[in-house]
């Protein structure tokens, strides 16, 4: 699956439903959000009440065994005998735990919401109603347009960005800075040192810290920075490479480097930029 998850909204006959995608065909929609539409009070019973009946136990059940090899047959067996009974209940925590299911998420707590895999989702929807699951078909469509021409713009703007200066960089500090009786190994070092110089003076944490307060998450801070940090951080690589070149010590230029740091997001952001970056200093923080 892809490194960063993109939130979405659609709408379906007034109703405004959350999409989790990350850029592949397997996104996430939000079954609470779908529930709202036949119950805004209690949507939890809403689909308790879906997942009760026989045919949607049938369903999730094949569902699971084509998408996920650690689906628990054994236990699906105990639930499928149970299906239909007018005492059986199931919930998607029971669903997921029992069965170890991925095509259903649930998250617990004050924001608590259900997500179900596109497939079930618009299954769930039908259910509720055939033209309401027309309408979220006919959204998503869109959304998935939108999304993809996102992506790409994306994906190809921070690819460039990250490359820019790369290379200026490097070279000032290999002709300033690497001793040339170092090893290989040894360089790697100094590289990393001045790598990190930056990451302080533009995310004020170095790639270590990082990544001991995000272990869940995929790469580096840098491939989970806006396009906006980026930017900043290929203009910050360019004006290191000409300390560096007039010889300027480390514990100058980490302090000019954030001060232009600050002046330039101030730029590109405007005048709530003291707002803003402190979202993008979150931004690393979000699903």
């Amino acid at each position: 699956m892809a490194d960063k998850t993109f939130k979405g909204k659609i709408s379906a006959h007034g109703t405004e439903i959350t999409v989790l995608s990350q850029g592949t065909e397997d996104d996430y929609i939000s079954l609470t959000d779908i529930a709202r539409y036949k119950n805004a009070e209690y949507p939890s019973e809403v689909i308790q009440n879906w997942m009760r009946n026989r045919g949607t136990v049938e369903f999730l059940g094949i569902w699971e065994r084509i998408h996920n090899p650690d689906f628990n047959y054994l236990e699906f067996e105990v639930i499928d005998r149970e299906a239909g009974r007018n005492a059986f209940v199931l919930t998607p925590k029971r669903w997921i735990e029992s069965v170890n299911a991925i095509g259903i998420t649930s998250k617990q707590g004050r924001y608590a919401a259900t997500f179900a895999h596109k497939d079930i989702a618009f299954k769930f929807a039908s259910w509720i109603s055939a033209e309401f699951e027309l309408y979220i078909i006919k959204d998503y469509q869109r959304l998935k347009a939108d999304e993809n021409s996102r992506i790409s713009l994306d994906w190809n703007v921070k690819r460039i960005l990250a490359k820019v200066n790369y290379r200026i960089h490097t070279d000032a500090i290999r002709d300033n800075l690497v001793p040339t009786e170092l090893t290989a190994w040894q360089r790697s070092f100094v590289y990393a040192d001045e790598a990190d110089l930056l990451n302080v003076a533009l995310f004020g944490q170095t790639a270590a810290e990082w990544r001991k307060a995000n272990p869940d998450k995929a790469g580096n801070m840098r491939d989970h920075a806006t396009i906006e940090q980026l930017l900043v951080l290929a203009n910050l690589e360019n004006v290191n490479a000409l300390y560096i070149g007039k010889g300027m010590p480390q514990e100058e230029r980490i302090g000019e480097l954030n001060r232009l740091a600050r002046q330039q997001l101030t730029q590109l952001l405007g005048n709530s930029s003291v707002k803003r970056m402190k979202e993008l200093e979150s931004a690393n923080e979000e699903v």
